[in-house]
C-alpha cells in the first residue's frame, strides 16, 4: 500500500473525530461526570507520554540523565519555584550528569 492513501485515510478519520466532537450537544459536555473524566483522561495521557519520552528509548527502559533532571524539576515544582528556575535547574542537572559521563 502506498503512503498517500494511508495519509488521506488518517486525515479523514481525524476530521470525522473532530466533527463528532462538534456534533455532541453542549448539555452532554457540561455534565459533571463528563468533565471529571475528560480531566482525568488528559492527565493520564500526558503522564503516559511523559513516562515514555523520559525513560524509554527504542523499546527498552533507559535510566539516564533525564531521570534525575525530572526528579529535580518535580521537587522544585513541589516547592513552587518559578517555571524558568525549574527548567534551567533540570537542564543544568542533565548537562552536568552527561558531562560527568553518567548519562
Amino acid at each position: 500500500m502506498t503512503t498517500w492513501p494511508v495519509v488521506l485515510a488518517g486525515c479523514a478519520v481525524c476530521y470525522l473525530a473532530k466533527l463528532t466532537g462538534w456534533l455532541v450537544p453542549h448539555a452532554v459536555l457540561e455534565r459533571p461526570r463528563v468533565v471529571r473524566v475528560a480531566a482525568l483522561v488528559t492527565v493520564a495521557l500526558l503522564s503516559a507520554l511523559f513516562a515514555v519520552q523520559t525513560v524509554v528509548d527504542a523499546g527498552a527502559l533507559v535510566l539516564d540523565a533525564r531521570v534525575p533532571a525530572v526528579a529535580v524539576a518535580a521537587v522544585l515544582l513541589w516547592r513552587r519555584a518559578p517555571f524558568v528556575v525549574v527548567v534551567v535547574a533540570a537542564a543544568v542537572v542533565a548537562a552536568g550528569l552527561r558531562l560527568a559521563g553518567l548519562g
